[in-house]
């Protein structure tokens, strides 16, 4: 795992895109258009990172977080992402973002609707939980005590671990959930969702929501 690509450069993922560059992988980052758009900021935002084609992008990397407005992904190209692991940090919040049919069924995750889209790539939720503006400060270094979690829930066992293993790079305490299901915890309206916690109280948090379910 070398090369990761952050599809969306709006508030998410310049900053998921830095975490990644100090954590000491190869970065590119792309938009819906050109990558020349993309240039001024990455130079001045995000020193280190290359801006690309989004096929471009994803091609190469090892690896893809999807960090563009939730509203925009029915149209993404399934085929884009084809036989890639790929992390889902999109948040679909309908007061703030209008309702997307796709993601009306109340019975999966969004990263279950997300999958069933992808069905040809291997998605894990994780990224999504902390809001961007707390992301960046919130890397601590491994032994630290107040070192804070990041939820990270797939299918995929191996895939799972290792975006998990990512993600103590990044500087975060990974929690693995076991399942896309599961990763309902993670989402607008769940008991963890826009807090920064320490792994103890992250799963407080998420076990004392299981018990009054």
């Amino acid at each position: 795992m070398q090369r990761i690509a952050v599809l969306g450069a709006g508030h998410v993922g310049p900053v998921i895109a830095r975490l990644a560059l100090d954590a000491g992988f190869e970065v590119a980052i792309a938009a819906s258009g050109s990558p020349k758009d993309l240039e001024l900021i990455t130079q001045v935002v995000m020193p280190g990172v290359k801006a690309q084609w989004a096929a471009d992008a994803a091609a190469a990397a090892d690896m893809v977080v999807l960090s563009i407005p939730l509203h925009r992904f029915p149209a993404l190209d399934p085929g884009l992402l084809a036989g890639k692991l790929v992390v889902d940090a999109m948040n679909y919040w309908a007061p703030a973002d209008g309702v997307v049919p796709m993601f009306q069924d109340q019975e999966l995750s969004s990263s279950e609707i997300v999958q069933r889209r992808i069905p040809l790539s291997t998605v894990v939720k994780s990224l999504n939980q902390i809001a961007y503006q707390d992301l960046e400060d919130g890397r601590r270094p491994a032994a630290s005590a107040d070192r804070h979690a990041i939820g990270v829930a797939g299918d995929d066992p191996g895939a799972a671990k290792l975006v998990g293993e990512i993600i103590d790079r990044f500087g975060y305490d990974p929690i693995l959930l076991g399942s896309l299901g599961a990763g309902r915890v993670l989402q607008p309206g769940g008991p963890v969702f826009g807090a920064v916690l320490t792994r103890s109280e992250f799963e407080r948090a998420i076990h004392a929501t299981a018990g009054q379910a």
